[in-house]
């Protein structure tokens, strides 16, 4: 059976906002092939099953086992692989996410196949049914096209955000069906020690419409609070350069970047940002930006909508006090 398998991804019943970004990369070569998008969903149930045919997917396998109890990555893989045995796939598509880096390599490996990881982009090369994808390369200074060799599946390792989601259909049908594939305890080479769930209030990084993103410019972490009040303001979510999170003024889950999030809001706005590439690589899908930052000549201005060319201190401020005033009156 052939066709687009998704490797999709939960966050508890409901489905993560890049399984619907996969379906919607997968439908747009199935389409383009005649054949047909499905899902595999480790612990998903009906729900999310239907929600993935409402998002673009023919066929939904749920994929039930006691050994994924605990969503291990080596039984995660052993699920996966079992899928893939069962639906021989001839693409599949996962995103880069904490677990689909982990993931596609080593499923990769499982099945003796290549793998295409961290892609912007994925389409149709000729009629032969191979693919190609698009990915950074150097830092993301450029982009390198690449092929498969004959061998199936085609594995793909998709970043977030590259596609966006199809609308809904809650008319389309589409089969969900349950597998379990009978994984043996022994699978699992590692223990699960412990699980630290990290409080987040408002809005997700990734989702947010409207990031404030602050860098090393600022000078430490104090400044981040006026960050944190215009981003309430705005009913944003506060970003930061790696920079930042390395010097340990926010956790590495504020990182905007290559080796951070990529964000694609309406509106970025950058105080002390310098906009060096591997920054901008996360960054340069937002619809607007716009740059406070003192030098002149820092490349974020090369990519901004509006730049002001001054001191955070004396900009911020005001900036936040007229803000405030527009939301108030």
């Amino acid at each position: 059976m052939a066709g687009v398998l998704v490797v999709g991804e939960l966050n508890g019943d409901a489905l993560q906002s890049i399984t619907g970004e996969l379906l919607a990369a997968g439908r747009g070569i199935a389409d383009a092939t005649g054949e047909e998008v499905s899902v595999a969903l480790l612990n998903g149930g009906e729900a999310a099953g239907q929600a993935a045919v409402a998002l673009g997917a023919d066929r939904a396998y749920l994929v039930q086992d006691d050994v994924l109890a605990d969503m291990q990555l080596d039984a995660q893989i052993a699920a996966l692989n079992s899928v893939c045995a069962e639906v021989e796939p001839s693409v599949v598509l996962i995103g880069r996410t904490h677990a689909g880096r982990d993931v596609g390599p080593r499923l990769a490996f499982r099945l003796g196949v290549g793998l295409a990881q961290d892609c912007l982009q994925v389409s149709l090369e000729g009629d032969g049914g191979r693919i190609s994808a698009l990915r950074p390369v150097y830092g993301g200074n450029a982009l390198a096209k690449v092929t498969f060799p004959d061998a199936d599946p085609q594995i793909v390792v998709l970043r977030a955000k590259a596609y966006e989601p199809l609308e809904a259909d809650d008319s389309r049908s589409g089969e969900v069906a349950v597998i379990n594939p009978g994984l043996d305890a022994s699978v699992v080479k590692a223990r699960l020690v412990e699980t630290v769930t990290q409080e987040t209030e408002g809005v997700r990084l990734e989702d947010a419409g409207i990031v404030i993103g602050g860098g090393r410019g600022l000078g430490g972490p104090e400044p981040f609070d006026q960050l944190e009040d215009l981003a309430r303001l705005l009913g944003g979510a506060v970003g930061a350069s790696r920079a930042v999170c390395d010097a340990g003024w926010l956790d590495h889950s504020y990182q905007v970047g290559l080796t951070g999030k990529t964000i694609t809001p309406d509106l970025y706005i950058t105080v002390g940002i310098s906009g060096a590439s591997q920054h901008m690589a996360g960054c340069s899908a937002s619809k607007n930006i716009v740059a406070i930052n003192r030098d002149a000549d820092a490349n974020i201005f090369k990519t901004a909508s509006f730049g002001v060319v001054g001191d955070w201190k004396n900009v911020l401020p005001s900036f936040i006090e007229t803000v405030r005033e527009l939301v108030d009156s």
